[in-house]
């Protein structure tokens, strides 16, 4: 270690203490006051300082300082290559100065401004990266002996360690930045978006019982958002903070399933190289949402159940039990009380997910939050493709709007996605949308018709869609509809309708 006559075994204790301390930097100001008062105190320097430099402003301030002035010091800055530290900080070599009165570079107006007589200094850099980022510097000893180049060497452990927390920090504060970021930036995308009075409904329910242990239930069709208000049930939880697992049911085979479900041990099969971590292992104090469990076989719809009952697994291939405390919500878009009764899902187990049930609106009950949507995907295309001036047709959007939408919001995404790929970049027209979104929804009967006119209803507005799927071509829609293209071009001239 530093053999130096400052250096006491008790610095040298802290001096460890303080290495071990830079690599997990908790509070930053208070590491670096310690390491520079540690550094005064082994070197029985007079005053010290730690400077940091500002790359905008290229001026170095003050950020600890120890001394009997070491408040007024603080007020001011120095430019980079002003003074023994700001040439320190521009050339990045370490300086010790014997007699700074017969130094060119000795910037004396702090010392004149705050009443603090100066005989020595030294001066060391501080780098990350071999970037500098400031400087440490000490001023003259207690006693009254010379600086030495011992001290020196000793100064640059001190700016080294200061240095590396720094570092340290500045990396925490970005991964926190990052975190935070990417939590906004999931956030938004996990969004459930509409007003409408059958949402609201389903979102004030949902808050309900995001505080509760309570398993629940999420009935609704594909691509209604049932995912996402699971995301919404944990996020507002009190398990928000622990994590969210995600597993589709119907997407593994029953085997893969439980190896996915509870893990396995080392062995537990031919290619069981290492111990696995299974999904309800790593939800452990948070959530897991289980989608499509409708789709699960009944052997292991045994195997969740005991789970649900006793708190407790065996990965494949173990026999001791693990305790895990996860909050289960469940999806599907089956009947699943049909399943029940037909005996092709247990009714224990049933009951066991069943304590709250949440029912998804689809899309075409929802119609009013068709605009809010379709706005909500499009800012997102804009973004990811740089038009931010791109907007939505009347027509498109009435097209929209009149859609029944059978794959619900997953549909009217991809929809959109494509009319925007498709697009002119500037509008989204009807013709950009998949042909599916363009047909206009029959309006159906009308008590006061005559038979008559019901007909010519139905066919006047069969015969527009057909046309609109073939882009006019009166040929391709005869054929469609099954009838000779003169008679349909008879039928057109009868009905007025204008291609």
């Amino acid at each position: 270690m530093l053999n130096t006559p400052a250096s006491t075994d008790s610095s040298i204790d802290r001096l460890k203490e303080i290495s071990t301390w830079v690599s997990s930097v908790q509070d930053l100001d208070q590491l670096l006051e310690l390491i520079i008062e540690t550094a005064t105190k082994m070197m029985d320097a007079k005053a010290s300082s730690l400077l940091l430099l500002d790359h905008k402003t290229q001026k170095l301030y003050f950020k600890v300082a120890t001394g009997e002035k070491s408040t007024d010091v603080k007020q001011f800055e120095i430019d980079l290559g002003q003074g023994i530290a700001g040439y320190v900080a521009e050339t990045g070599e370490p300086l010790l100065i014997p007699d700074v009165a017969e130094d060119p570079r000795w910037y004396k107006e702090i010392s004149e401004s705050i009443g603090f007589k100066t005989q020595s200094i030294a001066c060391v850099p501080m780098k990350i990266n071999a970037e500098i980022i400031g400087v440490v510097e000490i001023i003259d000893k207690a006693d009254g002996s010379a600086i030495q180049d011992e001290d020196l060497k000793i100064l640059s452990v001190f700016a080294d360690l200061a240095a590396q927390a720094i570092g340290n920090a500045r990396k925490i504060e970005h991964d926190k930045k990052e975190i935070r970021d990417l939590k906004k930036e999931l956030q938004g995308k996990y969004e459930i978006v509409g007003e409408s009075k059958a949402l609201r409904k389903v979102l004030s329910d949902a808050i309900k019982v995001a505080n509760s242990k309570s398993t629940t239930l999420i009935l609704g069709e594909s691509g209604t958002g049932k995912e996402l208000l699971a995301r919404m049930i944990h996020r507002v939880g009190a398990r928000k903070d622990e994590p969210m697992i995600v597993l589709n049911c119907a997407a593994l085979p029953e085997t893969l399933l439980e190896d996915e479900l509870f893990g396995h041990e080392k062995g537990a099969y031919t290619g069981a190289a290492n111990r696995k971590i299974g999904k309800f292992e790593l939800a452990d104090r948070g959530t897991i949402f289980l989608d499509e469990i409708g789709e699960m076989s009944p052997s292991m719809q045994t195997k969740l159940l005991r789970i649900l009952q006793e708190g407790v697994f065996y990965r494949v291939g173990g026999n001791k039990s693990i305790p895990v405390d996860v909050r289960v919500i469940s999806a599907t878009n089956r009947n699943i009380e049909e399943d029940v009764a037909e005996g092709r899902f247990r009714e224990d187990l049933y009951y066991r997910i069943n304590v709250v049930q949440m029912q998804m609106p689809p899309l075409r009950e929802r119609r009013e939050d068709i605009a809010l949507l379709a706005e909500h995907f499009l800012d997102i295309y804009r973004k990811e493709r740089g038009i931010s001036n791109l907007t939505i047709s009347k027509k498109a959007m009435d097209l929209m709007t009149q859609y029944d939408w059978p794959g619900n919001v997953r549909e009217m995404k991809n929809a959109l996605e494509r009319a925007v790929v498709m697009g002119n970049g500037k509008q989204i027209m009807p013709e950009d949308l998949p042909t599916f979104a363009c047909r206009p929804q029959y309006p159906g009967l009308e008590v006061g018709l005559s038979l008559k006119d019901a007909i010519d209803s139905f066919k006047k507005e069969f015969i527009l869609l057909n046309l609109r799927n073939t882009n006019g071509n009166r040929s391709l829609a005869a054929k469609n509809m099954q009838i000779q293209r003169t008679y349909l071009s008879r039928l057109i001239t009868k009905y007025q309708i204008k291609e």
